[in-house]
């Protein structure tokens, strides 16, 4: 009886379109005037707040929850050595009672964090940092010209961060753009090539150099990075370029020495890009028709286990007549994990696997994110709107922080069990945590056993042996019947 039911609560949690059950964290800049100015929110889905971590600068991405129940807040420093959209400058690690653990500036006369950081799985945090290069050094490598009044050129670098102490770090891995150029203008220069035949490079003639008339004053922002991601399984990172248009894939599992060259690492390749995509007219193919992205921001691979594990969601800020779209595309990764390119051809895909657009639009930051039920979590900063959409495009969820002078860059949902043992106290059996056991429970763990949108959870073990399998089912209905 209980496996004959199995198919037909198969298809009906196929057909059910629901909202995810968990926390979604953000931080709020409000300039309204009104309570604390910077804060963090972990709200459920009937937008009671959980939580709220109070902070003294402004954030200058996301906020990230770890599963200890700790917070990594990236944050604007008073005073940066560069300065442009996106500034960052520091780092603080809070307790989940909001007591400061841990925290670090990197904003001296080489580098100046910006943007976005990544959480790794060993404990260490990846940080984008604009590099200064001089007007000679960029000359000298073979930039035509320099767009700016400061005469600087700002690189990009990422660095990752071995948390030490109460306020220090160890820079125990870095990548630099600086290492991987390429220019067709000047023989006698280093780094001269053909660019159309070296998609692995950055064209240093590619776009301006800064701004002059920049709201916070003159910058030599020439490439804009504004997020980044990791994926613990390809042991790659992925990053996004405002000013360029592109997103790109280089490799993590080198060393420093080889991420500066062209070659080691899993892929064999060094710290050349792996993978690049939205606008190949930057390395010299294709033409404005293979131009899929503009100002876009958010950039994040699906988790594996979720629906389209392993593909990449974008947030493209300008999709078309003043409004924002989110785009899910399929790399084209072998089985060795780099990714196949045609000879004299952009790297695909040609199309796009899925795309929510409609009346949201961001021109700054902005971003999105799949979760295990398939449905798909999105921010427009500029209006501080989160609202989760089915992969039929359907709104299950919104939250509106209102009107005013208020932004949030990007907004996360995790699992109601994510903090497991720290915060979220769970009932063995009730799935979904509404209080009682039902027949959702019994559809949510049919998901988790066969694969689809849900990921094994402590509660759905109901015989506490450490995994989620068919006797559980069978044991909760049991339960529900008696």
């Amino acid at each position: 009886m209980i496996k004959a039911l199995m198919p037909a609560l198969f298809i009906i949690s196929l057909a059910s379109g629901e909202i995810f059950n968990g926390m979604t964290l953000f931080s709020v800049i409000d300039n309204n005037g009104s309570g604390d100015t910077y804060y963090t929110l972990l709200i459920d889905n009937e937008k009671n707040e959980i939580k709220r971590w109070t902070h003294p600068r402004g954030v200058a991405s996301m906020p990230y929850l770890l599963p200890d129940s700790t917070l990594l807040y990236p944050y604007r420093v008073q005073n940066p050595s560069m300065n442009a959209g996106g500034v960052g400058g520091g780092i603080s690690k809070y307790s989940w009672d909001g007591q400061l653990q841990w925290n670090y500036e990197i904003a001296n006369d080489i580098y100046q964090l910006h943007h976005d950081i990544e959480p790794l799985p060993n404990g260490n945090i990846l940080v984008l940092a604009w590099e200064r290069k001089t007007a000679n050094e960029a000359f000298g490598n073979g930039r035509q010209t320099i767009e700016n009044p400061l005469n600087e050129m700002w690189s990009e670098a990422i660095l990752e961060l071995e948390l030490t102490g109460t306020n220090n770090a160890n820079i125990v891995w870095e990548w630099h753009l600086w290492d991987h150029l390429i220019q067709d203008v000047y023989p006698e220069l280093p780094n001269y090539g053909i660019i159309a035949d070296h998609p692995e490079l950055q064209d240093i003639n590619y776009g301006n150099v800064g701004s002059m008339s920049d709201p916070l004053g003159p910058n030599g922002d020439w490439k804009h990075l504004n997020s980044i991601d990791y994926n613990e399984e390809l042991d790659q990172i992925i990053i996004s370029s405002r000013h360029h248009d592109e997103i790109y894939i280089i490799d993590h599992s080198t060393t420093t020495e080889e991420a500066a060259s062209d070659y080691g690492g899993n892929s064999g390749k060094g710290g050349n890009y792996l993978y690049r995509w939205g606008n190949p007219q930057t390395y010299g193919r294709g033409d404005e028709s293979n131009h899929l992205l503009s100002v876009q921001h958010g950039v994040n691979w699906v988790q594996k286990g979720f629906p389209g594990g392993n593909n990449i969601i974008i947030y493209n800020n300008e999709h078309w007549m003043g409004t924002s779209a989110v785009y899910e595309i399929i790399p084209p990764i072998n089985q060795s994990g780099n990714y196949d390119i045609e000879v004299n051809e952009p790297y695909g895909p040609d199309d796009i696997n899925w795309l929510h657009t409609g009346d949201f639009h961001s021109l700054i930051q902005g971003g999105a994110f799949r979760l295990s039920n398939g449905n798909t979590l999105i921010t427009a900063t500029d209006n501080a709107y989160i609202f989760e959409v089915t992969s039929s495009n359907e709104i299950v969820w919104e939250y509106n922080f209102g009107s005013g002078d208020a932004f949030i860059a990007r907004a996360q949902k995790y699992p109601t069990y994510y903090l497991n043992g720290v915060f979220s106290e769970y009932n063995i059996g009730d799935i979904n945590f509404d209080g009682h056991h039902s027949l959702m429970d019994i559809l949510i763990i049919t998901d988790m056993l066969l694969g689809y949108n849900y990921l094994p959870a402590p509660p759905a073990d109901l015989n506490q042996d450490g995994m989620v399998d068919q006797e559980d089912i069978e044991i909760l209905i049991y339960d529900i019947i008696n």
